[in-house]
């Protein structure tokens, strides 16, 4: 966890150079290679000290705005969370407990979703709470044949 130090000098400068070497080209790709890792796991790995995971997300939605890839990114987020909250998939039984679990999860989704896909991404936490997925599921990437259902790409 930083101690407040992540925002001093210049922190994107600092990202990149330190994405680079890890041996990737974009900040996409390091998190890619790391499909359920938390932002804060992704901060820890680039710099413990000074990068956090807000400035992770930062540059991934830059990224994924420059390519218009943002659907993508916001499928890749939704997978970082239900691994972090349901780390054994989704619960068979979503009784108080085990929704609170998955309210959680997605609310934490929504904090990490631009504007402009926000309410799609409230209706979908709606609909996976009101008609949950199968018990065990556990999707392990953006391309998860259910994320790719609810949230397909758009983006030309």
């Amino acid at each position: 966890m930083t101690d407040g130090r992540s925002w001093e000098g210049n922190w994107k400068v600092r990202l990149y150079e330190r994405v680079r070497e890890r041996g990737y080209d974009s900040l996409t790709a390091f998190a890619e290679a790391r499909p359920t890792a938390s932002l804060v796991a992704l901060a820890e790995e680039l710099g413990p000290d000074d990068i956090a995971g807000v400035q992770v997300f930062s540059g991934l939605l830059a990224e994924a705005e420059r390519s218009r890839r943002v659907t993508r990114l916001i499928r890749g987020q939704v997978v970082r969370e239900l691994s972090q909250r349901l780390p054994n998939g989704w619960p068979a039984v979503l009784d108080d407990a085990n929704r609170l679990k998955a309210a959680i999860a997605l609310a934490r989704w929504g904090t990490f979703t631009p504007e402009t896909h926000k309410e799609r991404v409230r209706r979908i936490g709606d609909a996976l709470l009101a008609t949950p997925p199968p018990p065990g599921w556990r999707p392990l990437g953006p391309d998860d044949e259910l994320l790719l259902m609810l949230l397909p790409d758009e983006e030309v």
